[in-house]
């Protein structure tokens, strides 16, 4: 019988890599590893549990028991998944796609959201789509209008004031200064 365990701070394919790699090295058996989530062969006895966690934390991750944690991870891995794991045009309603993943009311998720992390879940995912924004702006192959368009914004001018409330800096000004400081995607 299959059990599946969940984790803390999967952002990115390698997290995946790095998870899938701690279980292969302790011979725990999994089926499938996906942000956030891991189904394994069969349930962790104490010993196992204790390894696994022990190598997650020097990695970075660690395990989430409770629910409402696990829902809250399961939404920042949508949005980070959304946002800066694909290739297509960012074109979401975040309450229709979160409702419909977790199978719960948005209202629920978002208020649930806030209290736990102490921001709102829309300043979330404008967060992670600042963040976004340092990263074409650091590889420096779009211009503002495509990085506009490629994560949904309405209008360069509304990137560039959502950027400066976020930053205290124009995304030219982020530019020209040869600023770096970017987050990493688990610490947003």
């Amino acid at each position: 019988m299959s059990h599946i365990i969940h984790i803390k701070n999967m952002v990115c394919p390698r997290c995946v890599s790095a998870v899938s790699q701690i279980l292969v090295e302790l011979n725990i058996e999994y089926k499938t590893i996906k942000l956030g989530e891991v189904e394994l062969v069969s349930k962790l006895n104490e010993s196992e549990k204790e390894m696994v966690s022990k190598k997650l934390q020097d990695a970075g991750f660690s395990f989430i028991s409770d629910r409402k944690s696990q829902l809250i991870e399961q939404m920042k891995n949508l949005v980070v998944k959304k946002i800066h794991h694909s290739s297509e045009v960012v074109e979401v309603k975040w309450a229709e796609i979160i409702s419909r993943e977790l199978n719960l009311d948005y209202k629920y998720l978002s208020s649930l959201f806030s209290s736990v992390e102490s921001i709102t879940f829309e300043q979330y995912i404008i967060n992670q789509k600042i963040e976004r924004v340092k990263e074409f702006l650091v590889y420096d192959e779009l211009t503002l209008s495509e990085i506009a368009y490629k994560l949904n914004y309405s209008s360069v001018s509304y990137l560039s004031n959502q950027f400066r409330k976020v930053t205290g800096m124009t995304p030219t000004q982020f530019k020209n200064a040869g600023v770096k400081n970017r987050k990493s995607l688990d610490n947003i």
